[in-house]
C-alpha cells in the first residue's frame, strides 16, 4: 500500500452520521409522536432512511437537519416526513392467512346468524392497502346473495403509503397470494400485456375509506363501533405500557362480541382487558 493510500482521509465525515445527542433528540421525538422505540442499535438504519430527507431539503448534514427540526421552525413542515421515513411498511395480500380462514369459517357465519345488516371493519395500520383490500374481497364475496352490506375504514400514520393504497395499483406479483377466483372478480388487468401492474376493481376501492390516524392519539374517531378490527404487526414496535394503551383504545371502538385480530408475533398476555382469546391472536370482546 502506498503512503498516499495510507494517509488518504475517509470519504465519510461527521456529516454522514447522526451525533449521539441528535440521535437522542430524534428518538425521543419519534417515541412521543408515534410510540416507536428507537434504540441505539437502530442509529445506522435511521441515518439511511433520513438521507433522502437531507437531499430533499438541501441540507448538508444530520446536524443541520436536527437544527432545522428542533431549533428552527421546521418541525411543523417536516415532522410528517420524519415519521413517514421511520415507519416500516411490510404488508402482503392474505398475510397470515389463518386469520382470514377464521374470519370466513367462524366469524362471518356468526355475524350472519346474528342478523347483522352491516359489518363495519377497521384495518388499523393498513400500509399500502393489501390488508383492507383482502378484507373487502372476502366481505364482498360473503355478502353476495345476502341482505348484508359492509364498510371498511383503513388508516395509517404514514401519509405516503395511504396515497398508494387509495390508488389501488400494485405489481402483479404482489397479488400472487390472492385466489384465482378472487383475482378474476376483483382485480383489473391492463390492456397492454407488457405492463406488470394491476388495479383493484373500482367497486372494491369504493368500499374502503382511507384516512390518516396516529395510534398514539388519546382517542380514535372512527364513528360507530367496529365489528372487526385488524391491528396486526404494529404492537411489536411499542413498549409494553404503550401496547396496553393502544389495545385499550382499540377495544373502546369495538362492538360487544366484536373481534380484534393482532399479528401472530404479538402478545397481550398479562393485560387486564375485556377480551377472550378465541384463536391464535384473535380476540373477542367480552
Amino acid at each position: 500500500m502506498s503512503l498516499a493510500a495510507q494517509v488518504r482521509p475517509s470519504a465519510e465525515t461527521a456529516a454522514d452520521h447522526i451525533s449521539r445527542r441528535n440521535f437522542s433528540r430524534l428518538a425521543d421525538h419519534i417515541y412521543r409522536s408515534a410510540g416507536i422505540k428507537m434504540p441505539e442499535s437502530k442509529r445506522t438504519m435511521l441515518e439511511g432512511r433520513l438521507r433522502r430527507r437531507l437531499s430533499a431539503l438541501g441540507l448538508p448534514s444530520f446536524d443541520a437537519y436536527c437544527d432545522y427540526l428542533f431549533d428552527g421552525d421546521g418541525l411543523d413542515a417536516e415532522g410528517r416526513h420524519l415519521i413517514n421515513a421511520v415507519t416500516t411498511n411490510k404488508t402482503d395480500f392474505f398475510r397470515e392467512p389463518a386469520h382470514f380462514d377464521y374470519l370466513c369459517g367462524t366469524v362471518l357465519p356468526e355475524f350472519a346468524r346474528l342478523g347483522l345488516g352491516t359489518i363495519r371493519a377497521w384495518s388499523a395500520a393498513c400500509s399500502t392497502g393489501p390488508e383492507p383490500y383482502t378484507l373487502a374481497m372476502l366481505l364482498d364475496e360473503f355478502a353476495a346473495g345476502r341482505t348484508l352490506s359492509y364498510g371498511i375504514l383503513a388508516t395509517d400514520l404514514d401519509t405516503e403509503v395511504l396515497e398508494t393504497a387509495r390508488r389501488g395499483i400494485y405489481p402483479v406479483e404482489q397479488l400472487d397470494p390472492v385466489p384465482e377466483r378472487l383475482m378474476r372478480k376483483y382485480v383489473m388487468r391492463p390492456n397492454d400485456p407488457s405492463r406488470r401492474d394491476v388495479r383493484i376493481a373500482p367497486e372494491l376501492r369504493s368500499a374502503v375509506g382511507f384516512a390518516q390516524m396516529n395510534l398514539m392519539d388519546s382517542y380514535y374517531p372512527v364513528g360507530q363501533p367496529m365489528h372487526l378490527i385488524f391491528c396486526r404487526n404494529v404492537l411489536i414496535y411499542f413498549d409494553k405500557p404503550t401496547q396496553k394503551q393502544v389495545v385499550s383504545r382499540l377495544i373502546e371502538q369495538l362492538s360487544p362480541n366484536g373481534y380484534l385480530f393482532l399479528g401472530h408475533s404479538e402478545s397481550i398476555s398479562g393485560f387486564d382487558l375485556p377480551l377472550t382469546q378465541v384463536s391464535n391472536t384473535v380476540f373477542k370482546r367480552s
